[in-house]
């Protein structure tokens, strides 16, 4: 059993390394989670779909192939969950829908060919709320099953938290990413948009949806997201590019120490009381790495525009589903009934705001390595049907720029607060360098 805690303590990259050494077998590792899941499932509920002997049988597999002395992928062995919105071959991909429940895909989404390419163990499907949307699943936080983990990767998010998974794949359309990487308390990785593939996806809206990660470091989210990226023929949004060395630069030490830009996004006022003395004090330790910058007045218009481009988009894409609302649960009946009132004109209209709001950026961006800001607006709240507002998180995501969320404070009822590192689009692996120094950062001020 000792074997199996210090296995599961380790992050991604070192196991990685001891299991391309064969210091640990893939096997042993696998049943290490599987004993983890199986203890703990009952009470975080994370898992659309879990096999173990599925998991088992590729353990086997990848350890025959190394033992046969072949070469072996980046990510040999490493297990990982994929959000329920991904398609797997053979595999339920049920979009935590009922009108898709028994649905069987026969084709891998890319990124699901790429982690097998790499030597993934694909863990199993991880609860997403209704349609990726905001109608909350079974998933509960694992630091108190009577708070919300948040929306809508909440199990991909859940999963990593609670140790049963060192990585998992999840989207982000608003906040579903950064925000339940916040209320878990791990790390989320959005990248740039069009950086990752989403061929075999759920689409909701194209100009937003973004292919995410869940890890426990910043290194661990450049080691799963070096693997995800790149250009796909499937996915206009993806561009032929070479993919940037993650990996090697977010372990890499910044040539000076890292200045931020602390950005007090719209909603600041509203947030909890206690996110505001947190940060105040974040930026007093942070000295003269920090300055305080005021976003553009037409950012106040940001989160009314995302609104208008996702739930247009959303009416277009789920009109299936939207034939059947019924059958829905009261959050995406909603949101599918504004979409369809949404009028072209206003949607045009709004697909020029990206652009217009990511100029306003520029002078930000050339005076820091990266904006500074919460990831959500306090604590997971209480309950199990509000997933938390993405108030602070839509912004980034209509820009398409970077962002990634670090664990850095722990609120009154001891859940834990994010900090959300945000840098210019293309700039990935930078800001992953960036927050990794702020993670170690973090480390060394605690002690």
């Amino acid at each position: 059993m000792a074997d199996k805690i210090d296995m599961l303590s380790l992050d991604a990259c070192a196991l990685r390394e001891r299991l391309a050494s064969g210091a640990i077998k893939a096997v042993e590792l696998i049943e290490a989670c599987i004993a983890r899941i199986e203890a703990r499932e009952p009470e975080v509920q994370a898992w659309a779909w879990f096999d173990p002997d599925f998991a088992r049988h590729q353990a086997k597999a990848l350890d025959a192939h190394r033992q046969a002395g072949r070469p072996v992928g980046p990510l040999h062995g490493v297990p990982v969950a994929l959000k329920d919105v991904i398609d797997t071959a053979k595999i339920p991909t049920e979009n935590g829908c009922a009108l898709d429940q028994g649905r069987v895909p026969i084709k891998d989404a890319a990124v699901v060919e790429r982690l097998r390419a790499a030597g993934a163990v694909i863990m199993g499907k991880t609860v997403t709320t209704e349609l990726a949307f905001m109608q909350a699943g079974k998933t509960r936080n694992p630091h108190n099953p009577a708070h919300t983990p948040g929306g809508s990767s909440s199990g991909s998010a859940a999963a990593v938290a609670d140790g049963m998974v060192p990585l998992a794949v999840g989207t982000q359309t608003g906040g579903s990413v950064i925000r339940p990487a916040s209320f878990c308390g791990v790390t989320g990785f959005k990248p740039s948009f069009g950086a990752i593939p989403r061929s075999g996806v759920l689409m909701q809206s194209p100009t937003l949806d973004t292919v995410g990660v869940f890890a426990r470091t910043p290194a661990d989210a450049a080691l799963l997201s070096e693997v995800l990226f790149g250009h796909d023929a499937g996915d206009t949004a993806t561009a032929p590019q070479p993919t940037p060395a993650l990996l090697n630069t977010a372990q890499s030490k910044p040539l000076v120490k890292p200045v931020f830009a602390f950005v007090k996004p719209p909603g600041w006022d509203e947030a909890d009381p206690q996110l505001h003395a947190a940060f105040d004090e974040l930026a007093e330790a942070l000295g003269e790495q920090v300055f305080e910058a005021p976003l553009p007045k037409a950012f106040e218009e940001a989160a009314e525009v995302r609104e208008r481009i996702n739930f247009a988009e959303m009416a277009r894409y789920y009109y299936r589903y939207g034939k059947q609302i019924d059958a829905l649960g009261p959050r995406t009946q909603e949101a599918l009934t504004k979409g369809n009132a949404i009028l072209a004109r206003d949607y045009l209209a709004a697909l020029d705001w990206p652009d217009v709001l990511y100029a306003g950026l520029d002078e930000i961006f050339e005076r820091c390595d990266a904006i500074l800001c919460p990831a959500a607006t306090g604590p997971a709240p209480e309950g199990l049907e509000f997933t938390g507002d993405a108030i602070f998180n839509g912004l980034w995501t209509l820009t398409g720029v970077p962002a990634v969320t670090v664990p850095a404070f722990t609120a009154e009822n001891g859940l834990p607060m994010g900090v959300q590192l945000v840098a210019a689009r293309g700039q990935d692996a930078r800001l992953l360098r960036t927050a990794n120094w702020f993670q170690s950062w973090l480390l060394e001020a605690g002690e």
